[in-house]
C-alpha cells in the first residue's frame, strides 16, 4: 500500500493540482486534507481546463474516490457552485466518487464578511488575504464556535447551534466592524441553498479511510500552498491558517494512525508568489515582466499578477526539509527556454554588525525583511523543449539546471514538467 502526499515546497502554486491529476492513476483515493477556497490547483486534461479550489484533483479520474477531510475550512455555498460547474462540463459528481468528512467545520458567510471587514482595517499594512474567509473560520475552529459537516443531518440542533454562533458573532461584525447583523432568515436561505445541496456527500470519511487502509488501497493526500505558507513553519505572519506539511496530511484526511510511505514536494523551475510577505529573491522591472508573461503568472483563484523570481535555493531547501520530501517534480521548466542566463538565488545576505554575512539557511520571519538574495546564473538552453519526453532528450543546459537544483537541495528530482498538459512530463 502506498501512502503518498503531494505538498508545496515554496509559496504555493507550484503546480501541485497538475502533479496530483497526473499521478492518481495510481492512486484509489485522493484526500485534500487542509485549506479552503483561497488557492487554486490548475488542471488540464482531455476534458479542457479546470481550475479547482475546494474539489480535490482526482475528481477527474474514473474510479477514484475524493475525500474533503476534517482539516478543511468547508464552504458549502462555494463547494456547491464549483460542484455545479465541473457537473456541467461533464464531470459526474456522486457520493460515491465524493465524499466529505462528517467532521469538517462548515465556513459561515459571516466568515467572508469578517476578512474583508478586517482587511479594509488593516489599510496599508494587509496580510494579503483572498477575502475567502480562510483566517476567521480558523480561529473560530480553534475557539469550539464553528458547526460541523455532521450537524445537517440534526437540522433542528443545528438551527439552535447557529443561532447561538449569530449571537456571539453579530457582536463583532456591530460593534468592532460597524458592519450590517447576520440574521437567522439569512442563516436559514444559506442553509436551504448550499448546506442541504452538499449534505448527501457528507459521511464518516474516517471509517471510510480506516478500511480502505486495511484493503491496502492506495491514498494520495493533496495539499493546499506550500511550506512556507504553513502557519507554524511558514513566513509568518504572512502565512494560511493551518498547516500546509505532509506530516498533517493523515490528521486532516481523518486517519491520524495512518503513516505516510512518500512525499512528492513539487517546486517550479522559478519563484513565484502570490500576497504579501517577504519574498528575497523577487525580480522587479521588465526582467519580472517578462517572466511573469512567460510563465502565464496569474493566481488561480484571485487573477493577480504573480510576483515572481529565480528560483531561490535557499528557501527551496528550507521547504524541503520542512515537507520530509522524498522526490521533487520540478514543474514550468519549459518556461526558462526564452533565457539566455538563468538566475539563481544561491544564498542570502543579513546585516552582521557594520557588514553583511551570507548564510544558506532559511532565517527566522523578522529576518527574511533584511536579507538581500546572492544571485549566480547558469546556462541557458535557448529552445523550446516542451516537446520533449525523455531526460536524455533535453538540452545539455536544461539537464545540468535540474542537476544543480537536485544537488543543492539534497533530495531527487524525479518528476520534470514541460507544458502544463498532463502528458508533458519526463519521468526520470
Amino acid at each position: 500500500m502506498k501512502n503518498c502526499a503531494i505538498v508545496g515546497i515554496n509559496w504555493g502554486d507550484e503546480g501541485k493540482g497538475r502533479m496530483v491529476d497526473l499521478l492518481t492513476d495510481h492512486y484509489d483515493i485522493v484526500v485534500r486534507y487542509q485549506g479552503g477556497g483561497n488557492a487554486g490547483h490548475t488542471v488540464i486534461n482531455e476534458r479542457g481546463r479546470f481550475a479547482l479550489h475546494l474539489l480535490p484533483s482526482g475528481i477527474f479520474r474514473e474510479g477514484v474516490v475524493n475525500i474533503l477531510g476534517n482539516g478543511v475550512a468547508l464552504d458549502p455555498e462555494n463547494l456547491w457552485k464549483e460542484m455545479e460547474e465541473i457537473m456541467a462540463r461533464g464531470v459526474p459528481l456522486t457520493p460515491d466518487n465524493l465524499k466529505i468528512s462528517s467532521r469538517a467545520s462548515l465556513l459561515l458567510p459571516w466568515h467572508r464578511d469578517l476578512d474583508a471587514l478586517e482587511e479594509q482595517r488593516l489599510k496599508d499594512h494587509p496580510y494579503g488575504s483572498t477575502k475567502q474567509g480562510i483566517a476567521p473560520f480558523y480561529s473560530d475552529k480553534y475557539q469550539k464556535k464553528t458547526v460541523l459537516a455532521g450537524e445537517l443531518f440534526y437540522p433542528e440542533e443545528l438551527k439552535e447551534h447557529l443561532a447561538e454562533l449569530m449571537e456571539w458573532k453579530n457582536l463583532t461584525l456591530t460593534g468592532v466592524y460597524g458592519a450590517k447583523a447576520c440574521t437567522m432568515e439569512d442563516l436559514e436561505d444559506w442553509l436551504r441553498n448550499y448546506g442541504e445541496k452538499i449534505r448527501p456527500y457528507v459521511c464518516d470519511t474516517g471509517a471510510y479511510l480506516k478500511e480502505a487502509a486495511e484493503q491496502g488501497k492506495n491514498i494520495l493526500f493533496e495539499a493546499q500552498l506550500g511550506a512556507l505558507r504553513d502557519l507554524d513553519f511558514g513566513i509568518y505572519p504572512y502565512t494560511t491558517s493551518s498547516n500546509t506539511t505532509a506530516a498533517y496530511a493523515p490528521i486532516g484526511a481523518g486517519l491520524p494512525s495512518l503513516r505516510l510511505t512518500d512525499v512528492v514536494g513539487v517546486v517550479k523551475a522559478y519563484s513565484t508568489c502570490v500576497g504579501e510577505g517577504p519574498f528575497v529573491c523577487e525580480m522587479f522591472g521588465k526582467e519580472a515582466e517578462e517572466l511573469r508573461e512567460a510563465g502565464a503568472e496569474y493566481g488561480a483563484k484571485t487573477g493577480r499578477p504573480r510576483r515572481v523570481g529565480p528560483i531561490d535555493l535557499v528557501a527551496t531547501r528550507y521547504g524541503v526539509e520542512v515537507q520530509a520530501a522524498t522526490r521533487i517534480a520540478l514543474t514550468k521548466l519549459d518556461v526558462l527556454s526564452y533565457m539566455e542566463k538563468i538566475p539563481v538565488c544561491t544564498r542570502y545576505l543579513l546585516p552582521d554588525g557594520d557588514g553583511w554575512r551570507e548564510t544558506d539557511r532559511f532565517p527566522f520571519p523578522l529576518e527574511l525583511s533584511r536579507a538581500k538574495p546572492v544571485i549566480s546564473y547558469c546556462e541557458g538552453w535557448n529552445c523550446d523543449i516542451s516537446g520533449v519526453r525523455r531526460w536524455e532528450d533535453l538540452p545539455k543546459a536544461a539537464r545540468e539546471y535540474v542537476c544543480m537544483i537536485e544537488d543543492a537541495v539534497g533530495c531527487p528530482i524525479r518528476y520534470i514538467s514541460v507544458g502544463p498538459e498532463r502528458d508533458s512530463i519526463i519521468f526520470r
